[in-house]
Parts: structure tokens; C-alpha cells; sequence
């Protein structure tokens, strides 16, 4: 099978149950920025990988990958596809939730914003952050033009806290100067 068919060659792409939509639907703009998110998350990961000493934060993100991809999925539902996509499981937030308290118990507390930087993934960090709410923002679009998942939304939610908080952690896990905005 070749990848390319050229049937999106006008502009139009398909939706999970057939449904053809332009590339400017809300919902492909919404799972186009989970994927994006995605990616940026996979070479966070990688990046991990290769610095050794935060293996739960490899498996979490592990963990975090594979559920991106049920949040493009169910942003890409069309007529006729609601049935063809398993939602996203009802504890997928509180893990995140566990996960964030985790890594705050674990970084003194601030009252200030802090500075991406320090180190590559730190950096990285902030990157899928930003990333993150981004794709918050489209998939809120996505929902008031046609309903998304409530689960799936509080969950990106939350994922961009998970990020700000692995950002923290990292710093003090790979002995980096937290640096606080001090306007």
C-alpha cells in the first residue's frame, strides 16, 4: 500500500466512520496538534532516555504517549464514527493528577514563574507544555463546534501541569539553577 493517495490533494481529509471534512475542520486542527505534541513528547522521552536516572519519568511518558493517541483518535471521530474510537479511561486523570502531586511534594515550592532553560530536557519540558495548551485550546475549539470528550479535555488539561512539573523535577533531579521570573 503507498502512504500517499491523493485523495486529501483538494483540501479535504477523512475522519474516523468516513466522514470528509477540509484540513481546516477544528477537529483536524485539534488531533494535528495532539500529534504534534506527540512528537515533541517522544523526543522528550528520548532525550531521557539517553541522560539515564529518570527511568519513572521514561515509563510515565511511555505511558503519556499512548494516550495522546486515544486523544487524536477521539478528535477525529466523524458521522458515523463515535462507536469505532474506546474513550479515554475515567482514571486517566487522576493518574496525572497522582503523578503531578508526586513530583510537587518533591520540588520546594515557589511563588514565582520560572524560566524554561537549564537543560535540554527541561527545555523540553516547557515545550510540550506550551505545545500542550495549544492543543487544549484547539480541542475547546473542536468541542464547541461539534463535542469532544470531557474526559479528553480535562485530561490535556491536566498533562500541561504534568509538563510544568516534570520541567521542575528535572531541574533538581539534574542539579540545574531553577531560574524564577523576577519581572
Amino acid at each position: 500500500m503507498k502512504i500517499y493517495t491523493k485523495t486529501g490533494d483538494g483540501g479535504l481529509t477523512s475522519l474516523i466512520g468516513g466522514e470528509r471534512v477540509f484540513k481546516t475542520d477544528e477537529r483536524v486542527e485539534a488531533y494535528g496538534s495532539v500529534d504534534e505534541l506527540a512528537a515533541f513528547a517522544a523526543l522528550l522521552t528520548d532525550r531521557l532516555r539517553a541522560d539515564g536516572g529518570a527511568e519513572t519519568y521514561v515509563a510515565d511518558l511511555q505511558r503519556i504517549l499512548s494516550r495522546l493517541m486515544t486523544v487524536e483518535a477521539l478528535l477525529a471521530v466523524g458521522k458515523g464514527g463515535a462507536d469505532k474510537v474506546a474513550p479515554l479511561a475515567s482514571d486517566a486523570v487522576a493518574w496525572l493528577e497522582e503523578r503531578i502531586d508526586a513530583m510537587q511534594a518533591e520540588v520546594p515550592l515557589i511563588d514565582k514563574f520560572t524560566l524554561p532553560g537549564g537543560h535540554a530536557a527541561v527545555s523540553l519540558c516547557h515545550v510540550c507544555r506550551t505545545v500542550c495548551r495549544r492543543a487544549e485550546r484547539a480541542a475547546l475549539r473542536a468541542d464547541q463546534a461539534f463535542g469532544v470528550d470531557t474526559v479528553a479535555l480535562a485530561w490535556l488539561n491536566r498533562l500541561s501541569d504534568y509538563f510544568y512539573l516534570l520541567g521542575r523535577r528535572l531541574t533538581a533531579l539534574f542539579g540545574v539553577e531553577e531560574t524564577l521570573w523576577i519581572p
